[in-house]
C-alpha cells in the first residue's frame, strides 16, 4: 500500500497490560501504524482494543514492553503530553470526551488548549462541526444533545484539532445508517493515519488497509 513506508509513527513493542495481577487484558503485542495507513483492531469485548488505544496516548502505561510515538520512546508524562498534542483520540463513550455547555465551545477546546488564537480555533471548530453534518448545533447545550449527535460533536472536536494520528473507539456506535456512511466519507476522505476499532465488520471493510487482532479473550481483564 502506498504511504506506509518508513519509520511508523506509533510502534508497540511487546506490550502487555492489566488491570488485575494475574489476569493480562494485553500479552506481549506488537503493533505498527505508519503514516497514510488506516489500521483495523479487532477482537471480541475484553480483547483490549480500547486499552491499547489508552496505552498508546499514556492514559494506561503498560506493565511490560515500549510504546514509542513519532520516533521517542514515550515513558514519561510529559513524553506523553506531546503526543497528546499530535495524536486525536475519540473515546467509546462522548460523555467522556464532552464537558463545555456549549457544542461549539467543547469542539474549539483542545484548539485553544493547544494554544491557538481564539479567532483560529472558533473557526476551526465551526468547519469541523459542517465536516460531520452537524453545523447547526454550535449553539446547542451539550446535555441536550442525543447520544448520535454527542458522538458526531465528540468526532469534530478531535478533528478540530488537526492530529496528526486519529484513534477511534467504535465512532458509529449510536449512529443511524446515513450517519454512519457520512462518518465512513469523512474519514476515508482524511490525510491521517488512523487506528480503528468497530465492531461493524462493513464499516471496516470499506475504511482500512489491514486488520490486526487482539484476540486474546481467554484472559479476564477490563474494558475491551
Amino acid at each position: 500500500m502506498a504511504g506506509v513506508a518508513g519509520e511508523p509513527l506509533i510502534r508497540l513493542e511487546g506490550v502487555s497490560f492489566a488491570y488485575k495481577p494475574g489476569h493480562p487484558v494485553l500479552a506481549d503485542v506488537h503493533l505498527e501504524l505508519h503514516p497514510g495507513e488506516r489500521l483495523g483492531l479487532v477482537g471480541p469485548n475484553g480483547s483490549g482494543k480500547t486499552t491499547c488505544l489508552h496505552l498508546i496516548v499514556g492514559l494506561l502505561h503498560p506493565q511490560a514492553g515500549v510504546v514509542w510515538a513519532f520516533g521517542r520512546e514515550r515513558g514519561r508524562e510529559r513524553d506523553f503530553a506531546e503526543v497528546r498534542a499530535r495524536v486525536g483520540l475519540v473515546f467509546q463513550n462522548p460523555d467522556d470526551q464532552l464537558f463545555c455547555p456549549t457544542v461549539l465551545e467543547d469542539v474549539a477546546f483542545g484548539p485553544l488548549n493547544l494554544g491557538w488564537p481564539r479567532e483560529k480555533a472558533l473557526a476551526a471548530a465551526t468547519g469541523a462541526l459542517a465536516r460531520v453534518g452537524c453545523g447547526e448545533l454550535g449553539g446547542r447545550l451539550i446535555h441536550h444533545l442525543s447520544y448520535g449527535e454527542k458522538r458526531l460533536v465528540a468526532l469534530a472536536a478531535v478533528l478540530a484539532m488537526e492530529p496528526e494520528v486519529l484513534l477511534l473507539d467504535e465512532p458509529t456506535n449510536g449512529l443511524d445508517e446515513a450517519s454512519c456512511e457520512r462518518v465512513g466519507e469523512i474519514l476515508a476522505a482524511l490525510p491521517q493515519a488512523m487506528i480503528l476499532v468497530s465492531h461493524q465488520r462493513d464499516f471496516l471493510q470499506a475504511l482500512v488497509h489491514r486488520r490486526q487482532s487482539l484476540d486474546i479473550s481467554r484472559f479476564a481483564g477490563g474494558p475491551g
